[in-house]
């Protein structure tokens, strides 16, 4: 343990809150949460010998930490799901996924509400109702409600009386519409549509029946047959959708979602079904990695409090297989967002383990058609590496590849990247990013230069600890058996040259681009290399190429976009970056905000009286 560490281990609270481990570089690998955090964060650095490999993995490349103290222990359970979607640290379970569900809106904040598809849930006083696991579905969905309902898709502002078009649109001619932006739809018989539209995206179909039939009816008595025709259509229409609605509980109408799991020995499978009014109106599942040394209960509390976290719709029930550590405080933590009672609950008999079976049976399915298919992959891209060792003549097969690239905009920001492939795949966790330090300007060879020497110097100094039994192996310590640069002769030649400085013998290609910037081939020992563009060896490069330039350009940009925000308000006590955000929406500019009165920066949205006092005096003082 360094000194560093074992004097911050001393100044830890005794209160709740969340700690982020870092490595050499600063970036964030793990991200966890504490009632004590005093205790927690110095059980990582006891009784060593004892721990599973992926926390001595995890333990041995921290380098540093930080911790954030919260009120409660539920602000810290909010705060960790945060930071693990925001930093994605490499030891933490992760949910890979970066849907954003589609829902069905209705705009009650309206005068005259629209029924639309949206993927941002607001607190904008509408109704929102999903998530949907598709956004088929719910096309399917507002194409039945827009054939039931004659209700507006346009974007006018209406009020009732007021005609706000000479004529209307396509939409009223063809029937789909009663044109409110005429100015003569009351607005209590257009309610009238949209509470029965409520009704039925509730999964009330059943008492939204009887109020048709009874309008049927009324219509058909009173001798309105046209009336009463369209009544019978609508019928038609919802009994065909209930019955390819699958009904899976008699017993219960609670809203529930039940979530399975299936794992491998690297992977798992989480399936989740919805299960809405007794009936299953979709279901989804996740693929999560590397989970090696995690258990079934730490797999299912990490995917809950991602998942909730990114969903505006908590059922009232949860199904799971088994209890784990934090159910209580998970519990909790959704009856607050749901503001009403989450009971988490593990089904042993009846239906409700009936269901948990079912899902369960089919995570397992996903489960072996994914494994078949990574099987197929790992079979397809452990043939690219030999075609490619075959191709270059090298002595032993490139089972890890080493890519890098340089990325900046005419020298500003310079930054170089370290992609890995092993057995043709990528090595996300071996990853490595570098901000260019001795190098002014655009200079590609002398930041490139920099990066591998960075990098084998690295390894060198890793392998003297090993050695010493100072540390464990890490990534840099491992040597790779072929380096790929993204360019020609001029980037090959400077690692050759960086490798005979470190007295290191691996072979090095170029990675080279046509002039539509899409990969065009191989340099090998001078030689330009044809590689048949249907190959896999084609395929392999273009993939690691493509790969080491995206990992560069979205660093460079990250720098960029920060370096880009910052401003004179950046010296202003008080205003962080939520405020600064804010008053610039809210103001236009720094000159604007130069120019505002004490009370016009208090109405800003997330200003108090302190801030706006601190603002005004440092413009005017």
């Amino acid at each position: 343990m360094n000194f560093n560490i074992e004097e911050e281990l001393k100044k830890l609270p005794d209160s709740p809150g969340v700690y982020l481990m870092k490595d050499k570089s600063g970036e964030i690998i793990y991200v966890g949460k504490a009632i004590n955090l005093k205790n927690r964060v110095r059980q990582y650095f006891r009784s060593y010998s004892t721990k599973q490999a992926k926390v001595k993995a995890m333990v041995s490349n921290i380098d540093e930490f930080e911790y954030i103290m919260t009120d409660s222990e539920i602000e810290a359970l909010i705060l960790e799901s945060n930071l693990i979607k925001k930093y994605e640290p490499r030891y933490n379970v992760l949910l890979r996924d970066d849907k954003q569900y589609p829902y069905i809106k209705v705009t009650l904040n309206e005068q005259y509400p629209r029924v639309i598809k949206t993927r941002n849930v607001l607190k904008d006083k509408a109704k929102y109702f999903g998530p949907y696991t598709s956004a088929g579905a719910v096309n399917d969905t507002l194409d039945i409600i827009r054939n039931l309902y004659p209700i507006r898709t346009c974007k006018l502002k209406l009020e009732e009386g007021k005609k706000v078009r000479q004529r209307p649109c396509l939409n009223y001619y063809i029937g789909k519409c009663n044109g409110p932006c005429m100015g003569n739809v009351p607005h209590e018989k257009y309610m009238e549509m949209i509470e029965e539209i409520i009704m039925f995206l509730n999964g009330r179909e059943d008492k939204l029946i009887d109020i048709i039939k009874e309008k049927m009816s009324i219509t058909s008595k009173n001798m309105d047959f046209e009336s009463a025709a369209r009544y019978r259509d609508q019928l038609l229409s919802l009994e065909h959708i209930l019955e390819k609605q699958k009904i899976v509980s008699t017993t219960s109408t609670i809203d529930q979602d039940i979530i399975g799991i299936a794992r491998g020995v690297l992977d798992a499978i989480v399936q989740i079904f919805f299960i809405r009014n007794g009936k299953l109106m979709g279901r989804e599942h996740f693929i999560i990695t590397d989970i090696e040394d995690q258990s079934r209960e730490e797999i299912i509390s990490s995917f809950i409090k991602q998942f909730y976290m990114g969903t505006a719709f908590i059922p009232k029930e949860i199904l799971v297989e088994e209890k784990f550590e934090d159910i209580d405080l998970v519990s909790r933590w959704l009856s607050e967002k749901r503001a009403s009672n989450v009971y988490i609950k593990i089904p042993m008999r009846g239906e409700k383990n009936h269901l948990m079976e079912m899902v369960r049976k089919n995570a397992l399915e996903t489960l072996n058609q994914y494994s078949d298919r990574i099987k197929r992959n790992v079979k397809k891209e452990k043939g690219a590496v030999a075609d490619l060792k075959k191709l270059l003549n090298l002595d032993r097969t490139p089972n890890r590849i080493e890519a890098f690239d340089i990325s900046n905009i005419a020298g500003v920001e310079s930054v170089g990247s370290m992609v890995v492939f092993e057995n043709g795949s990528k090595k996300t966790s071996d990853y490595r990013r570098f901000k260019i330090k001795s190098i002014e300007g655009p200079n590609d060879y002398g930041s490139m230069q920099e990066i591998l020497w960075r990098r084998f110097n690295r390894a060198l100094e890793e392998a003297k600890s090993i050695k010493e039994n100072k540390i464990g192996i890490k990534s840099f310590s491992v040597l790779p058996d072929l380096i790929m640069m993204d360019g020609g002769k001029g980037q090959v030649n400077i690692a050759i040259k960086i490798l005979e400085e470190f007295n290191l013998d691996i072979p090095v290609c170029g990675m080279i681009k046509d002039d539509f910037h899409r990969t065009r081939g191989i340099i090998y020992e001078n030689k330009e290399i044809n590689v048949s563009k249907h190959s896999e060896v084609f395929k392999l490069v273009t993939r690691i190429q493509d790969e080491a330039h995206r990992f560069a350009i979205n660093y460079h940009r990250s720098l960029r976009d920060k370096k880009m925000f910052k401003s004179v308000l950046d010296d202003i006590k008080g205003i962080g970056d939520k405020r600064k955000k804010s008053l610039l929406k809210e103001l236009g500019s720094v000159d604007n905000i130069r120019k505002a009165s004490i009370e016009e920066l208090q109405n800003v949205d997330g200003m108090n009286i302190r801030s706006a006092k601190s603002v005004y005096n440092f413009f005017n003082k």
